[in-house]
């Protein structure tokens, strides 16, 4: 039945039936294409497959929604992923959400559907409203649906009972919009999905660095000695970085992947681009992987910090950049100082692994003259998460590896253009730099105090302070932590409204009146009063270029993300201050114009982004540059902490499948791990199931705990013996988030702690003991 589910979406809601194969050992090649293809014309026709797919990532083309991975200067004929192609045509499907359908389906019976069949649903097609008290969403005109949500914005008592929630799809044009708006109507409550991803590297990286994104490119990852891939899953979540690695390892450099799992990707990668890769044996990746346990990593790099400075006393020099440290960075005397103290009992207890497997990635650092260091959500979403990655910051700085080709740190993000959205404005937290610019470019007086972030939204709506939510793009009610708090929060809003694509929980999770505002998708064609139009977006490396929809719109009733923005301000702030909006809307290019006078890196805008491939923004730190307060890179001294569980307990990492996007499933497999037809299942390792009195397939209720002494339960999953680390579990979200914490977040940047979630199992209610 669930392989046919892609097929008979509209009509099936597919159960779990688990099927259990041995994990791959190698990712992509011809399965991959295969799968891609399937996935692709069940959406869709053949025609329009053809045109997302050989529009997509290409100069002229589509910018794939799947990730931030940049594309590299020669491009491929088919310069995409799997996982890129099934999210196009997840995107351009030819199934249609109308009136009908939610005349059908009551909120009720769509809330209890699962997340695979709401998505298989379709496009939504006209905006849909939710009476006070009614059971089913019924349609409103597109004026009606704006006076409706500017009369109950109008209404609050205080500006900051609205909150603004963006999802990193959107693009530039509109998300530059959507900060104008929501600042002009009085609020920096302008939470994102980075709040809930990279929000511990722009932490870490603006304390240390000056700037919160990554400083390298696609040659420096093709010329490096080393590359740390840690805490990332390259294969499922970005694959087109395992081109990248190939390139590395074919210039001779090595990889050393840090993490809980094995992932397919990072044992041997077969290039689809390539016959070698369609016919042969592929390229292996990782020359080391270094199996950690959850919330190992900052013990890993203090120790190899430690075992560097003691190298270069047993050289008397040399071993370390004495130059670079005295000329760009301040702290090391206090950072060493506190390194020196970090013990090899602390480490191989932190980290469970053996002293000669750290030892021998200190040998590769030592022979490594350029390393970069790569990262995702495995260090992010750790309680620790930021100093860990100060800690990455320490480890490069030692030998001189920011700045120079080859080296550098790269947090590899997910969304497409996550970061064009904080470099927009989306935060809650902007310095008074760039609101005074926006102010002095639009006449009005931005509000300075600060709003709150995805966290501090929930909180806000929990507790009556925020009234009114408005979400553009992203799935927010499966995308936050808490499941149960988080959606008691939104159903006690008067109003929420959700600027989408498809069908998600987020629209039947509901505020007393809700709205759904169907917009266009990244693969449409944008034709406006003026003419036919392209959006912008910026990826992982900070290269800015322009996106063009090629397909014709799901519905003559959908509007464009900048139409929704400019029509709702139009409706809301009444004309003042004075911003041209209908102008906006008419043509994007005057807003570019607008960005280009206020966000730093972006003159000329209009002009550069023309250009093949468009443009790069100036990272400071490739120059020497480092704008802290001391004007130099800043090594920091961070305790040394890690999880520790009591006994008969594990420490559960939430993950996605293979077949998923963010919150999104495109089928029931994961099969690089070889889990078929079901979701709910926990991966851990056979020793930790015998040692807590369970056999391989039982069926089980997760609990986690917190300190507070409160308890969550995420009842029926289904154990799997897998080769995780020891002390370890993983599961997929959204079906996790219930057990983490809302108050359980990492310090200082506030980061859901999903990665370090301390769990027990419980045989499942009405199972055989």
């Amino acid at each position: 039945m669930n392989q046919d589910a892609g097929r008979m979406g509209a009509t099936e809601d597919p159960a779990d039936d688990l099927k259990v194969t041995a994990p791959k050992t190698w990712a992509a090649g011809l399965p991959a294409v295969a799968h891609a293809l399937q996935y692709s014309l069940e959406q869709t026709t053949v025609r329009r497959t053809a045109l997302t797919l050989l529009n997509v990532n290409q100069a002229e083309g589509i910018d794939c929604p799947g990730c931030a991975w940049p594309e590299p200067d020669r491009r491929h004929r088919n310069e995409y992923c799997e996982n890129g192609a099934k999210h196009i045509n997840d995107e351009a499907t030819s199934r249609r959400v109308t009136r009908d359908f939610f005349a059908e389906h009551s909120i009720e019976e769509l809330d209890g559907k699962s997340d695979f069949w709401l998505n298989q649903q379709g496009r939504l097609t006209e905006p849909m409203v939710k009476r006070p008290g009614a059971a089913h969403y019924e349609p409103i005109a597109w004026d009606d649906a704006f006076t409706l949500i500017a009369d109950q914005l109008n209404r609050l008592a205080s500006p900051d009972e609205a909150m603004f929630y963006v999802s990193g799809r959107l693009n530039n044009e509109a998300a530059f919009l959507l900060q104008l708006f929501a600042r002009a109507f009085g609020t920096n409550n302008l939470p994102d999905c980075s709040n809930m991803c990279h929000e511990s590297s722009g932490s870490a990286l603006g304390e240390t660095l000056g700037i919160g994104k990554g400083s390298v490119s696609l040659e420096d990852i093709y010329h490096a000695d080393l590359v740390f891939v840690v805490g990332q899953n390259p294969g499922t979540n970005h694959p087109r970085m395992l081109s990248a690695l190939e390139h590395t390892k074919r210039n001779g450099g090595q990889v050393v992947a840090v993490n809980t799992l094995p992932e397919a990707g990072l044992m041997r990668f077969k290039n689809p681009q390539k016959a070698s890769g369609l016919v042969g044996r592929g390229t292996v990746i990782a020359d080391q992987f270094v199996q950690i346990r959850p919330g190992g990593d900052l013990a890993l790099f203090q120790m190899l910090n430690r075992l560097l400075l003691e190298a270069d006393d047993a050289a008397g020099g040399g071993v370390l950049d004495r130059g670079y440290i005295e000329r760009y960075t301040t702290g090391f005397e206090a950072f060493a100082q506190h390194i020196r103290t970090v013990t090899w009992a602390q480490v191989l207890s932190a980290t469970g692994l053996p002293r000669s497997e750290i030892e021998e990635v200190h040998r590769r650092v030592l022979a490594s003259k350029s390393v970069i260091v790569c990262w995702a959500m495995g260090l992010t979403q750790q309680k620790h998460g930021v100093p860990t990655i100060r800690e990455v910051v320490n480890f490069l700085l030692l030998r001189g590896n920011i700045g120079k080709p080859g080296a550098g740190v790269c947090p590899v993000r997910g969304h497409s253009n996550v970061q064009g959205d904080r470099t927009m404005g989306i935060w809650e937290r902007m310095p008074d730099w760039f609101l005074d610019a926006l102010g002095a470019e639009f006449g009005f007086e931005p509000p300075r105090a600060h709003g709150v972030d995805t966290v501090g939204g929930v909180r806000a709506m929990r507790d009556g302070k925020a009234r009114v939510f408005v979400g553009v793009a992203g799935n927010f009610v499966r995308a936050t932590p808490d499941s149960a708090v988080t959606e008691a929060a939104l159903r006690s809003c008067s109003l929420t409204v959700q600027v989408s694509t498809k069908l998600n929980r987020s629209h039947t999770v509901t505020g007393e009146t809700a709205v759904i505002l169907p917009t266009l998708g990244r693969s449409d064609r944008d034709v406006q009063a003026t003419g036919e139009q392209f959006v912008t977006v910026e990826d992982s490396m900070s290269i800015v270029h322009a996106s063009r929809g090629k397909l014709e719109p799901a519905s003559s009733h959908l509007l464009s993300e900048v139409a929704i923005i400019s029509r709702l301000a139009r409706r809301t702030l009444g004309g003042t201050p004075p911003i041209p909006w209908a102008d906006f809307e008419a043509d994007y290019g005057l807003i570019r114009d607008r960005i280009s006078r206020v966000v730093p890196g972006f003159e000329d805008f209009n002009a550069r982004v023309m250009k093949p491939g468009g443009f790069t923004l100036n990272n400071p730190v490739n120059s020497g540059v480092y704008p802290t307060p001391s004007g130099k890179a800043v090594f920091t001294a961070n305790e040394l902490t890690w999880l520790q569980t009591p006994p008969g307990h594990l420490v559960l990492q939430s993950l996605r499948s293979h077949d998923q996007w963010n919150t999104v499933p495109y089928a029931m497999n994961d099969r690089y791990r070889g889990i078929h037809d079901a979701r709910r299942i926990v991966m851990v390792n056979p020793k930790d199931i015998a040692e807590l009195g369970f056999t391989d397939g039982d069926l089980v209720d997760i609990v986690s705990v917190w300190h507070d002494g409160s308890e969550r339960r995420a009842p029926g999953f289904r154990l799997v013996g897998y080769p995780a680390s020891r002390g370890s579990a993983a599961a997929y979200y959204p079906e996790t988030n219930v057990l983490v914490p809302l108050d359980s977040v990492a310090d200082i940047s506030n980061t859901p702690t999903s990665k370090g979630v301390i769990v027990r199992f419980e045989t499942a209610s009405g199972s055989a003991g």
